[in-house]
């Protein structure tokens, strides 16, 4: 006797396609070398010294815009100029910025305290007034019932 099977009808199997992953490579910096001459180097003696002339180098023009419609030349800053005027801008800026609330703490407080010594002040002068007033009107009242 023979079992008879059915034969299962599957799908077929995904085809994965095989990832190959290549080794890292660095671009690894390469410099000239640097030649350092050492300190007892001299001209050899059968070599003439070269003088080299010395020459003035010319300062560039400055950039100017011209403004075709006037026929006016407006001298441009420099770059330096412009740096160190935009950085001392910023700089300005940012110190007002941050010393302003902490001025003004301390302006309040500083007026506070002026402000008391002040009153204080009056209250004595008027103290003292009312004192020496009171004081002569005994003594003019103590004089007359004698």
């Amino acid at each position: 006797m023979q079992i008879k099977l059915p034969n299962p009808n599957l799908p077929k199997a995904l085809d994965i396609p095989q990832l190959y992953l290549r080794q890292p490579t660095a671009d690894v910096p390469a410099f000239r070398p640097i030649v350092v001459p050492p300190s007892d180097l001299e001209r050899p003696e059968e070599t003439e010294e070269v003088k080299e002339d010395k020459e003035t180098t010319e300062q560039p023009t400055p950039p100017k815009l011209k403004i075709p419609i006037i026929d006016i030349q407006l001298p441009l800053p420099t770059v330096e100029v412009v740096a160190v005027a935009s950085y001392a801008a910023v700089s300005a800026v940012v110190v007002t910025t941050f010393a302003e609330p902490v001025s003004k703490s301390i302006k309040k407080k500083v007026q506070k305290f002026l402000q008391g010594k002040v009153n204080k002040w009056k209250e004595k002068k008027k103290a003292k007034e009312t004192s020496s007033t009171e004081s002569k009107e005994n003594e003019e009242s103590s004089k007359k019932s004698k």
